[in-house]
């Protein structure tokens, strides 16, 4: 036999020996490590492979380094947050159509933004900023639930229930039917949910709550979302409302992984105003509504209390004839609010007048107050501009941009606008009025609270029922907006002013008052 032939054989036999398992023969048992780690973008939820500093996914944006997570492999089977039960192939048109039942609540305000109550089996999202009132909100939910003698199961993550119970002392509500449970084990908490089997769920908050599964901590990524799955799971099964409350960053996001907001059926966000005095409850996301309304309320000792008419409670405070301040119709879901809009100007010290915008967005500020001076002869360049929304409002849309024109000037020339009149409309790049959405209902509001003169684009004008003893004025460009509303003497000097080149006689301009 040739050295060759020896060569051969000899790694041959080695190759056999090395796919012997030799580890039970000598008693060693390995155990393979079934953790992996993951690198999770904390703002949207997405999951990678590798580190690659900030979040990739394009649309996210987010300024977070990624987290590495430490992550179990996924077991043969199915994964615990998958529903239990076999489903079965259904045909469209075999399903009923019929709306789901709801059970509403005392509250109008809460109703209007869930769509008309609460859906069994649904999972509604509260989030907020912390001491906004969250917990006040889901004790007095609680309380409704109670009231009708039905049991309600109250996870407390954050706070003894002694703390809860001062809480809901304070609220003069007794407690009677609604169980406590301070606990954050995950596992645990579906436990006791199992066995009580209640009318209503509360877990107050998400961000408390653990899983062993998972190897992060309490409010992580990995965490806050098996927590989601697991309790989305037990309502579906069970058929039992679950109300669960989340904190908000510092930059107004969900704090958490995003992807919560689409595991849940219904996002609602409460929002407290700069004054402190109201509150303002938006739904971001409602499979079984509207995601236009809004509910407001007025936090009191006894609660959050419901504000029937934001309009009249606002107007209720307003100083007419005051200068620098008009009224804006801004429709919220299916309701009109009217919102004073108010504006101070001063002659700026500065080289780069200052810009001030506290309700309204502040790119708009720029743009109206370039256009008022470029356009429509308002001397707001060498101007410091502040404005403010009364109560503390927000206004996203631009309808509210002729009203804000108008308290500009208004304060400008010092001059007071009437106090029963209010605008809308929007301002283009060229100070034209363009049209806006639900004319109607906005003059309709107006008219309810007795306001007798409304400046509106004048295309606004077709089709729209004028209540009586109202003026309704249309105009179609800034120019004529200003003429409609200020004084005499000054329209002549804004004429006088007029930039070279514009002829502001083909505008037609109205007369003024």
């Amino acid at each position: 036999m040739g050295p060759s032939v020896v060569i051969i054989a000899a790694r041959f036999y080695l190759c056999n020996l090395s796919s012997i398992d030799l580890s039970a023969a000598v008693g060693v048992v390995k155990v393979k490590d079934r953790r992996r780690s993951l690198f999770m973008c904390s703002s949207c939820g997405n999951e990678f492979a590798k580190w690659s500093g900030f979040c990739p996914a394009q649309g996210c944006g987010s300024q977070t380094p990624l987290l590495e997570t430490a992550v179990a492999r996924p077991a043969k089977g199915k994964p615990g947050w998958l529903a239990a039960k076999a489903t079965d192939v259904v045909e469209l048109s075999s399903i009923s159509s019929s709306d789901q039942p709801r059970t509403p609540l005392p509250s109008p305000e809460l109703n209007r933004v869930l769509g008309g109550g609460v859906i069994p089996g649904s999972v509604v999202l509260l989030a907020g900023e912390p001491g906004v009132g969250k917990s006040t909100l889901l004790l007095q939910i609680a309380q409704y639930v109670a009231a009708k003698e039905q049991e309600v199961l109250y996870v407390s993550g954050e706070e003894s229930p002694q703390q809860i119970k001062l809480r809901s002392d304070r609220l003069g509500f007794s407690g009677e039917g609604v169980l406590m449970l301070a606990e954050t084990d995950l596992v645990s908490v579906i436990e006791r949910l199992d066995s009580v089997r209640p009318a209503l769920a509360i877990v107050d908050s998400i961000q408390t709550l653990y899983s062993d599964s998972e190897t992060s901590g309490p409010g992580s990524v990995g965490q806050v979302r098996e927590a989601g799955l697991r309790l989305l799971r037990w309502a579906k099964d069970s058929g039992i409302p679950v109300f669960v409350s989340g904190h908000m960053t510092k930059d107004g996001s969900l704090a958490g992984p995003r992807v919560l907001e689409h595991m849940v059926d219904v996002v609602l966000y409460l929002e407290s105003q700069e004054d402190g005095g109201y509150r303002v409850l938006r739904a971001s996301k409602n499979r079984f509504g509207a995601t236009t309304e809004v509910g407001v309320f007025e936090m009191t000792e006894q609660g959050l209390a419901d504000v029937a008419d934001p309009s009249k409670a606002l107007l209720s405070q307003r100083a007419g004839g005051s200068i620098g301040a008009t009224l804006a119709p801004v429709v919220e879901g299916s309701r009109a609010l009217l919102l004073e809009v108010q504006a101070l100007t001063s002659s700026s010290q500065l080289p780069a007048p200052r810009r001030v915008a506290n309700g309204v967005d502040y790119n708009r500020l720029l743009m109206l107050a370039a256009v008022g001076s470029r356009r429509a002869g308002l001397e707001l360049s060498s101007q410091d501009i502040i404005v403010n929304v009364a109560g503390g409002f927000k206004i996203g849309e631009p309808a509210a941009d002729l009203a804000l024109v108008l308290a500009m000037a208004s304060s400008l020339y010092n001059c007071p606008l009437d106090p029963e009149m209010f605008a809308f409309g929007e301002v283009g790049l060229s100070a034209e009025i363009r049209a806006v959405s639900q004319a109607q209902r906005r003059v309709t509001e107006g008219a309810r609270l007795g306001l007798k003169k409304c400046v509106m684009p004048e295309s606004c004008l077709e089709g729209l029922r004028v209540p009586q003893g109202m003026k309704a004025i249309g105009v179609r460009t800034l120019r004529q907006a200003a003429n409609a509303v200020l004084s005499k003497d000054l329209n002549k000097r804004l004429e006088q002013d007029q930039p070279a080149g514009l002829n502001w006689e083909s505008e037609a301009a109205l007369e003024p008052r």
